[in-house]
């Protein structure tokens, strides 16, 4: 029995560690086929109003930039890079350098090529990192998969 009270004492510490994790983005994903051999695949973070995410595009010793790892596949190969608009570059006293950043929301796009006509979706995980004007909580990593479609 102390056994079974000492598994459901740590469940519901482990529960309500989990339920305290500040998070300040969303994340949407779409695909759109524009041909019969490609799509784009768009990832767009929502984020709450004081906070930012950073550009794919920082340099050395600044922040977490936002990675994206694309999963390999036999049903597609990836086109370049992926995308990002033009982000809001300013110098953060922090860094103690210019750093490239998203406000409010942004959407990241990636082309790529279909080598099979089965192909479902696309699977990966992306990495990014979340700051205000008073703080930045550690970067966060989700997994995505982006439903093809037909």
């Amino acid at each position: 029995m102390k056994k079974v009270l000492l598994a459901i004492t740590a469940l519901m510490i482990t529960i309500g560690a989990k339920a305290q994790v500040e998070s300040h983005v969303r994340w949407a994903y779409a695909a759109k086929k524009i041909s019969a051999t490609e799509a784009v695949v768009l990832i767009k973070a929502t984020i709450d109003q004081g906070w930012h995410i950073y550009s794919q595009n920082v340099g050395e010793g600044g922040p977490i930039k936002t990675t994206f790892t694309f999963a390999p596949s036999k049903e597609y190969t990836l086109v370049g890079k992926p995308s990002e608009p033009k982000p809001i570059t300013k110098f953060e006293k922090s860094f103690n350098m210019n750093v490239s950043y998203f406000e409010n929301a942004v959407v990241f796009q990636q082309k790529i090529k279909l080598k099979s006509a089965k192909a479902s979706a696309v699977k990966g995980k992306l990495e990014f990192m979340t700051c205000n004007d008073q703080k930045c909580l550690p970067p966060d990593e989700v997994e995505f998969s982006v439903p093809l479609g037909k």
